[in-house]
């Protein structure tokens, strides 16, 4: 297991897993002070659908785990293809924090950002809320350090030290031990001025609140009101 020193030690902490972390027990991963959220591969490109991403997502959340859910970025489909592959098995009612669209380090110099582009807006509109890009720090300064991408959260991927980029969270080792998986695990902490209220899912409004805020005055009733403050 890592070992946190000083300041750090307050800060939030999670993981990200796959089919790779094989079957996991998140009762005994959820008693880990170290881990408060989750990012669960769902999808890859146009076919590829984690098998273990139910059981991870279902069981996370049982534990009082936080769950959000990440789709690989594919070069070889359409953005259209892709979206529809991760919605489908991406149920939106689910999800704690906010999406991620993940492109590897391996898509340095050759992205398609139309294609891009496309996905991360098919992803906003579905899930209400635009998803976290994660990639490595070459890619992002390749392609992600201009102005239309300010609004997004960026999750650097850096093994050797502190990102030097703009950054929400960061993937800084993916040799971690973690209670109740078996092997390494990705190892993902915030930045110092950020937290888990940056990426959660946005607040649903019910009905009634709804129904509330939206309710229009009634004027009959304020003009007898006035009346009667006037007379």
């Amino acid at each position: 297991m890592f070992v946190l020193v000083g300041c750090l030690q307050a800060q939030t902490h999670g993981i990200d897993v796959s089919k790779f972390q094989g079957e996991i027990d998140w009762a005994k991963v959820s008693k880990s002070k170290k881990v408060k959220f989750v990012y669960v591969r769902a999808t890859e490109g146009t076919t590829i659908r984690d098998a273990y991403y139910k059981a991870n997502v279902d069981s996370a959340r049982k534990h009082k785990v936080l769950v959000g859910s990440y789709h690989v970025y594919s070069s070889k489909t359409t953005a259209y293809q892709q979206f529809a592959n991760f919605k489908a098995v991406v149920s939106k009612k689910k999800q704690d924090l906010i999406p991620v669209l993940d492109i590897e380090g391996h898509h340095s110099g050759r992205l398609d950002m139309a294609r891009v582009n496309k996905l991360l807006e098919l992803m906003e509109r579905e899930y209400g809320v635009k998803p976290m890009i994660y990639t490595s720090e070459q890619v992002y300064q390749e392609h992600f350090q201009g102005k239309r991408y300010r609004a997004y959260h960026i999750f650097i991927a850096n093994y050797r030290g502190t990102p030097a980029v703009r950054y929400t969270l960061w993937q800084h080792s993916n040799k971690g031990r973690i209670p109740g998986i078996a092997g390494d695990v990705d190892l993902n902490r915030f930045h110092k001025k950020r937290g888990l209220n940056d990426i959660r899912m946005p607040k649903k409004v019910s009905k009634k609140e709804s129904t509330t805020k939206n309710k229009k005055p009634d004027t009959a009733q304020q003009t007898v009101d006035t009346a009667k403050q006037v007379g």
